[in-house]
């Protein structure tokens, strides 16, 4: 069996095929909420600034360092230094080709086969994804009914074989941030046992509390144990040129370095420097960008009386994501495409997000509205309040 024999399809393009040969009327197009990734390019200073770059700098199109541009690497320490309250230096720093793979990189540095790590439940479906094909075995952390990672209950499923535990705040799928001292209480977790804490903070620019989300890189050993991800992606809309990052110990940096100059030599020379530019030009742009992510967040709680009677609960809700548990007598992966057909809604169901047979993961949607306003979010949860399931 191949490794990639060993996992799923990709979520994301398994639902778009469910779109294939439906039809959507005129006074109900498609409502597209099954990605969270933003469809709009980036700013139109930062395009001009790429134009520039693309035109003036020779070396945009060359090889860089495997660890990245020493620029953004600098400017990722100054200000995470800043927004965290600790100190984060350069050579702690690397830019990876997207958060995905500043994952793939630390479980590299980390893992060999049957190992284990423990994700918490819903789980990102590209963390379970890179296990599976490295031979890793995900043990699933099933979460309280507030969808928070309990540390006793981590700590009651470690092994021998346990290398690290994985957490995404603000959360995908299910949205919700976790609180400081949560974090704090895994990392300490981590420490006695010897693990590694890998923190995925994708949608941190997008995170409603405002100041630090946690105090992790106050402490002045603070890469003895946490390994934090991020993705520039979602902050500048840089998707398609993916450009992420990893902070860990220079040590551990040493071997992340051979992974990414085996995979990819460099990352994305043009979207590092789009990068750097935007760190250092669109700090009130980005400021704005996370108030209208914040407003369809207000919206989507505004709009849950209108699926309230019917049963439907708001099981969290933050950066890009709602996360919906159903009321219906039929599984979610059914109903994501009954949606489709009936209310021309695409949405994924909470199946792709759990452990195969999961029945949590039966009754749970996850909707991402990173892409629609607040008046299409009336409109998204009028169709969903006006759905009834086929027989």
């Amino acid at each position: 069996m191949s490794r990639t024999s060993a996992t799923f399809s990709p979520p994301v393009m398994e639902a778009r095929r469910w779109l294939e040969g439906v039809h959507f009327p005129h006074n109900q197009p498609l409502l597209n909420v099954s990605q969270a990734a933003p469809v709009d390019p980036p700013p139109a200073p930062m395009l001009e600034a790429m134009a520039r770059i693309v035109l003036t700098d020779p070396n945009a199109h060359l090889y860089g360092p495997v660890l990245g541009l020493p620029e953004l690497r600098d400017e990722v320490a100054a200000q995470f230094s800043q927004s965290y309250g600790g100190q984060i230096s350069a050579e702690q720093v690397a830019i990876t080709s997207g958060c995905n793979q500043a994952f793939a990189a630390a479980i590299a540095s980390l893992c060999t086969e049957g190992d284990e790590v423990l994700l918490p439940t819903p789980w990102y479906f590209n963390h379970k994804m890179w296990l599976d094909m490295a031979g890793v075995t995900a043990v699933a952390l099933q979460t309280g009914p507030d969808l928070l990672p309990d540390p006793a209950t981590a700590e009651a499923l470690l092994s021998p074989r346990t290398k690290a535990i994985a957490l995404v705040t603000p959360n995908n799928p299910a949205g919700v941030e976790y609180p400081a001292a949560l974090m704090s209480a895994f990392r300490d977790l981590a420490r006695k046992h010897g693990l590694a804490l890998i923190v995925d903070e994708t949608y941190r620019d997008f995170h409603s509390q405002t100041g630090a989300p946690h105090t992790l890189f106050e402490d002045a050993r603070w890469d003895d144990s946490l390994i934090q991800l991020y993705s520039f992606s979602k902050a500048y809309r840089l998707t398609g040129h993916r450009v992420g990052a990893i902070l860990t110990s220079p040590a551990r940096m040493a071997e992340v370095e051979k992974f990414l100059d085996t995979v990819t030599i460099c990352p994305n020379q043009l979207g590092q420097r789009a990068a750097l530019w935007g760190m250092r030009h669109l700090g009130e742009w980005l400021a704005g960008e996370r108030r209208e992510i914040l407003a369809r967040r207000a919206a989507i709680e505004a709009n849950m009386p209108k699926l309230d009677a019917q049963g439907w609960r708001l099981l969290g809700v933050g950066a890009y994501f709602a996360y919906l548990q159903h009321p219906f007598d039929q599984p979610s992966d059914v109903l994501a495409q009954d949606l489709v057909k009936q209310a021309g809604v695409l949405c994924l169901p909470g199946t792709m997000f759990q452990p195969d047979g999961s029945e949590r993961g039966k009754t749970q949607l996850r909707v991402a509205f990173a892409n629609i306003n607040t008046d299409v979010i009336a409109t998204l949860f009028d169709r969903l309040a006006a759905h009834r399931p086929t027989a």
